[in-house]
Order: structure tokens, then C-alpha cells, then sequence
């Protein structure tokens, strides 16, 4: 019998495979079989819109209009951000938007550029 891995983010020991996965049923979190995919400092790998792995430094771009909460500005669909950093937590990530400010923004609302 083969022992699988604990789960990376919340270290459960129930995780099963699925394919080329393996999936934490308590956190629901998905890693490669291969780990071609290091996990970042905050210990999970944080993924875009669309699969692709976000590092800190990276250039994203918005694939939605956020509005910005506590005040009437959007962020529009197509904003560039550049040198994001990556955090723990809802948002997972942190940034610097031009004529808005510092953000937390979520990754699944951006794309790598």
C-alpha cells in the first residue's frame, strides 16, 4: 500500500489521487503529482484565473471590474499590475495599483501577463 502525501496547506492526511492530482478533501486544495509547482512562502501555490502559477515580482493583468470597496473607483478589466507579492489569506495577493493605491486583490479575478 502506498502512502500519500498530507495535504501542503492545511497538512491533512486524508487526501486521495485523482489522475495526476491529489486532492485534500478538507481544504478542497489541488497539487501535481510531479510537484512541478513550488509552493511560495505563504505555502500553497496560488494560482490565476486561469492555472497559471503567480509568483511574487510577477505582472498581472484584471480580468474583471472590481469595484473598490469604501470608495466609488473601479478597477477596470485590463489594468497591469506589476511586482505583485503574494500573501495569506482571502486576498492573496498584494499590490500597487496606479491612481488607486496599495490593493489586495484575489487571483482568481487576474491573470500572469
Amino acid at each position: 500500500m502506498t502512502t500519500l502525501p498530507k495535504c501542503p496547506q492545511c497538512n491533512s492526511e486524508f487526501t486521495y489521487e485523482d489522475g495526476a492530482m491529489y486532492i485534500c478533501p478538507e481544504c478542497a486544495h489541488e497539487w501535481s503529482k510531479e510537484g512541478s509547482a513550488e509552493p511560495t512562502e505563504t505555502g500553497s501555490v496560488v494560482r490565476d484565473a486561469v492555472g497559471n502559477v503567480l509568483q511574487d515580482g510577477d505582472t498581472i493583468t484584471v480580468i474583471k471590474d472590481l469595484k473598490v470597496k469604501g470608495s466609488s473607483l473601479v478597477v477596470k478589466v485590463g489594468t497591469k499590475v506589476k511586482n505583485i507579492h503574494l500573501v495569506d489569506g482571502d486576498h492573496d495577493i498584494d499590490c500597487k495599483i496606479d491612481g488607486i493605491g496599495a490593493m489586495s486583490l484575489k487571483s482568481e479575478f487576474v491573470k500572469k501577463a
